[in-house]
């Protein structure tokens, strides 16, 4: 077969591995943890300062015919039994959600993203948490479902990377993380790279993956008008 015509790979370019915010390459070597579908929860982080625009939470942006949150919550349920929204104001989005996701809110306040994760974490009822935030329009349940199935047993998170970077907000933590979490936000830090620091985590790196059409722009989100429009665009190309 002609190289051009190959499929793309579904193993990783490579793995990392990363604990107190350094990252090295490792081996494949170890058993995969085997984790049914039915373990997973999806959790989507829809509160703070940039969670509207325009005064109309970035959740409830229409695209296509459906709101961004119905849409994120429609691709997790491929992979997830339970759907949790984390908000900081939930008055705006509970007329909009089916009674089957559960809305909940941050116990530490103001603290940004990691407070959301800490939230989901805690109050996740299955032991991996498939988290991502709400201005996120393409959702992959397929990389995440690739994400859960590359988890080792020493790992307490696996983290997509673009380009060497890690995207935090599409990557599977183990609930069990939540009191780490807890510990830095208490602490007075709040930021996503000494969140993840804070983990034994693996990075996979997606960027072949990401050129198939079930993952795609996995990592896009919505910051202004523009990307509004983009959005729009993209979603006639999926």
């Amino acid at each position: 077969m002609d190289a051009r015509q190959r499929k793309p790979s579904r193993r990783p370019t490579c793995t990392y591995s990363g604990t107190g915010g350094q990252i090295r390459r490792t081996s494949k070597k170890g058993g995969k943890t085997d984790m049914s579908e039915a373990t997973v929860t999806g959790a989507l982080l829809c509160g703070g300062p940039h969670s509207k625009l325009s005064g109309i939470p970035k959740a409830l942006l229409k695209l296509g015919d459906e709101t961004l949150i119905d849409r994120q919550i429609r691709v997790m349920r491929e992979i997830c039994s339970e759907i949790i929204v984390v908000t900081d104001k939930p008055k705006l989005l509970i007329d909009h959600l089916d009674p089957s996701v559960r809305l909940i809110t941050d116990y530490f306040m103001d603290c940004g993203p990691v407070g959301g994760i800490h939230a989901a974490l805690h109050l996740a009822r299955h032991p991996l948490v498939w988290i991502a935030g709400s201005d996120m329009p393409f959702l992959s349940a397929e990389l995440a479902r690739r994400l859960v199935g590359s988890r080792t047993e020493k790992s307490e998170a696996v983290i997509p990377l673009l380009r060497h970077e890690p995207i935090p907000l599409h990557g599977v933590y183990g609930k069990n993380g939540a009191e780490k979490v807890a510990k830095m936000l208490a602490a007075g830090e709040t930021s996503k790279e000494k969140f993840l620091g804070r983990f034994h985590w693996l990075g996979i790196e997606t960027d072949s993956w990401s050129k198939e059409p079930e993952i795609g722009e996995f990592d896009f989100v919505i910051r202004g008008e523009a990307d509004v429009g983009r959005a729009g665009v993209l979603n006639y190309s999926y």
